[in-house]
């Protein structure tokens, strides 16, 4: 490959590597021109704060932009009505009366923005509404009125680009933590299940759950803002909430398998259980890493033929253990483990097949709907 080449691989890997941030970058951007050019054309009195809402707005996803616009514009709404009577009431000025007004304005707005975060723009309009007119020499009425209008004009530059200009939707950001979550959850299930298979000569397993909790933790943010999205008919894209669900219960499926790894099973157990935990594990770490490539692209997972195999070979020697009594002599606390290991893989069973299901759901529904935000321009996949 000439060198002219090997740049232009490497510009396209790092462009598809960080779409997304470089998008965003170009948003803000954009936005904040927009913004100074609006302010202008509408000669507001004061451009900052215009250029800053709409920045501010502009988001990673036009759900979460369409979230804050409407979280910022309610608690600006609000505070400034409230503010503008207590400036009038207690018109500005220096000194103890200028302080006590202020703090009459902002009390109430701190405290709403402290129980609700949704209204966290509250106490800065407060301010802005009382103090402003001792810079632009309105009254407090005229200071609110000023503050409605930079917010709504920033509000629309920052939904207006978020929509037409290389748009992230917060159900494809969804798809992507769903895809890195599943993936994280296969790679810990085959170590959990390798662990029992192997038995006292293999290594302890290292669970990962803080990554695993992160992605979900992204996969959840993420969701609602897609639902933002559904809402506001921007999108009609499939809910992700029985997948988000389904994922949850696998998640727990792993941690009961994680508290029968933590001890070694007698040799006689680990005997007759061992190879089909083994199978259990290749089959589901295998199924699980196929899910995470198929939802990242909009694909029906392979069939669960070979894991219900393996989950069948399992169940049905340990209903031949509990027939011949092999368990009897056992401790207690081992005996419980075995036992919950066998519920977790029915459980685990059960939860993969609602896995399927809803992945077949979020195929068909991705090629049979669409979104009003056209993509302009698609960034190297």
């Amino acid at each position: 490959m000439d060198p002219i080449a090997a740049h232009a691989e490497q510009a396209r890997v790092l462009l598809a590597k960080y779409r997304v941030q470089l998008s965003l970058c170009c948003r803000m951007t954009l936005s904040a021109m927009l913004g100074l050019a609006a302010s202008r054309l509408l000669n507001l009195p004061i451009s900052l704060w215009a250029v800053l809402t709409a920045v501010l707005l502009t988001q990673l996803s036009v759900g979460r932009s369409l979230k804050a616009t409407t979280d910022y514009l309610i608690g600006t709404i609000g505070a400034a009505v409230y503010a503008a009577v207590i400036g009038t009431l207690f018109p500005a000025a220096n000194g103890p009366l200028g302080m006590v007004t202020l703090a009459i304005a902002v009390a109430p707005a701190a405290l709403l923005a402290a129980v609700n975060p949704r209204f966290s723009a509250a106490p800065f309009t407060a301010v802005l509404v009382v103090l402003a007119p001792t810079i632009t020499h309105l009254s407090a009425v005229g200071s609110a009125l000023d503050r409605v209008i930079e917010v709504a004009v920033g509000g629309i530059i920052g939904i207006g680009v978020s929509l037409l200009v290389l748009p992230a939707r917060a159900y494809d950001l969804s798809i992507a933590a769903a895809a890195e979550a599943l993936r994280l959850m296969a790679q810990s299930f085959e170590e959990a299940l390798s662990s029992i298979a192997q038995g006292p000569g293999g290594p302890a397993w290292l669970p990962i759950e803080s990554d695993i909790s992160a992605a979900f933790a992204r996969l959840d943010a993420i969701t609602i803002e897609a639902k933002q999205e559904r809402m506001t008919r921007l999108t009609v894209e499939p809910d992700q909430g029985a997948l988000l669900r389904t994922m949850l219960r696998l998640r727990h499926d792993l941690v009961m398998i994680g508290r029968v790894a933590a001890i070694h099973l007698p040799d006689t157990v680990h005997a007759r259980l061992g190879p089909w935990v083994a199978q259990i594990s290749d089959t589901v770490g295998e199924f699980l890493h196929a899910c995470a490539i198929e939802v990242a692209a909009r694909r029906t997972p392979a069939p669960l033929d070979e894991v219900t195999r393996a989950l069948d070979g399992f169940a049905a020697e340990l209903a031949a253990l509990r027939r011949a009594n092999a368990t009897r002599n056992m401790p207690v606390d081992i005996v419980e483990r075995v036992f919950t290991l066998g519920f977790a893989l029915e459980q685990l069973r059960r939860h993969l097949s609602d896995l399927a299901r809803c992945l077949a759901e979020l195929s068909a529904g991705g090629t049979a709907t669409g979104t009003m935000a056209t993509k302009w321009l698609r960034w190297p996949q």
